[in-house]
């Protein structure tokens, strides 16, 4: 390969290198994006179509009128609880349950020289089995084959509460040094959900009170509407928010050197903490993260109708009718007299 076409071939691969920073990893897309397109004040439209879309958005009136407000606070954990997976096997019952004994041992001892008491270590047993294998028996005219029992497998699950995240890394190396590798999940505890709930509502409902003040300050009575209500409220954990991608380059320079054809790299599979976003909250309580943390919400959704109008109704005239009675002599007599009932 020529000098130049290697010098143009590396100005192509270090370019693509380029944007995929520019980007991150993430998320990548097979269009290639120019970042100085985007940033220029010139004639580049806007690339990201949810912005547009809410850049064009046309509002239309009505007299309904909706109070949606959302509030998350972001909280770091109280507690933590990691739990690992580990299995011993041998050629007796006590013989295992001996082998095992001396793993988990090892893990207090080395948990407790970091800060990391017995009492904070709990062991869940899973199962405690016989392992058989099969054996051929060898007859004159036949062969047999039996399961004979050969040993014993003992599985526990190990469960150690921390409260520091700094703390996850020793208890890391204590394991390992055990030859514990299988690390189940971490769980995430908080003490005070109420007093977070309480603090969101709160923040909600100041919110919702400067709402109205704004409707009034238009115009809007809101004693003449009758108003529905809709509320919720949600608990998030970081094991909920974790997504993956591979790595956008993955060309080998070993190919370039050796001038030899380009030669594909396995794309390693990578995992990132990608928490809510704010763009749909209106109160945000602790919003600059550095570790992942517990997301906790509320939201209340307010919707005024207008009253119906009462109908006027004509008043009723009332007709009074006066009546007269007559008493006519039992003679005969055309003698009419009026009987007056008024007094």
């Amino acid at each position: 390969m020529k000098k130049s076409n290697l010098f143009v071939l590396l100005l192509l691969v270090l370019g693509s290198t380029a944007i995929a920073q520019h980007k991150g990893n993430y998320n990548q897309i097979t269009q290639d994006i120019s970042r100085q397109n985007i940033l220029s004040a010139g004639n580049a439209t806007i690339y990201n179509p949810v912005v547009q879309q809410q850049i064009n958005k046309v509002l239309h009136a009505n007299n309904v009128l909706n109070i949606d407000v959302k509030a998350l606070q972001n909280v770091n954990a109280t507690t933590y609880t990691a739990i690992f997976n580990l299995s011993q096997i041998g050629p007796s019952a006590e013989t295992t349950n001996a082998l095992m004994k001396q793993r988990v041992d090892s893990i207090k001892l080395r948990l407790n020289a970091i800060g990391i008491s017995p009492k904070n270590f709990a062991i869940d047993v899973i199962s405690f089995i016989p392992v058989y294998e099969v054996e051929v028996t060898k007859k004159l005219f036949s062969k047999t084959y039996t399961e004979v029992p050969k040993g014993f497998e003992l599985q526990q699950n190990i469960h150690i509460q921390f409260t520091k995240t700094n703390q996850f890394e020793a208890i890391l190396e204590a394991c390992a040094k055990s030859e514990v590798y299988n690390l189940v999940k971490v769980d995430y505890f908080i003490e005070n959900i109420q007093e977070v709930y309480k603090n969101l509502q709160g923040q909600l409902l100041k919110l919702i009170e400067d709402k109205k003040a704004y409707y009034n300050i238009l115009g809007f009575d809101l004693s003449q509407y009758d108003v529905a209500i809709a509320d919720d409220k949600y608990c998030y954990f970081p094991k909920d928010f974790y997504q993956s991608y591979q790595a956008y380059n993955s060309v080998s320079f070993e190919a370039l050197d050796k001038n030899k054809g380009v030669t594909s790299v396995k794309k390693q599979t990578s995992y990132y903490y990608q928490p809510l976003t704010y763009e749909t909250f209106d109160v945000v309580v602790n919003p600059s993260i550095l570790e992942p943390v517990v997301q906790i919400g509320m939201h209340i959704k307010l919707v005024f109708t207008p009253k119906p109008q009462e109908k006027k109704t004509e008043p009723i005239t009332k007709t009074k009718i006066d009546h007269k009675y007559y008493v006519i002599s039992p003679n005969g007599t055309i003698d009419v007299k009026e009987l007056n009932t008024k007094n």
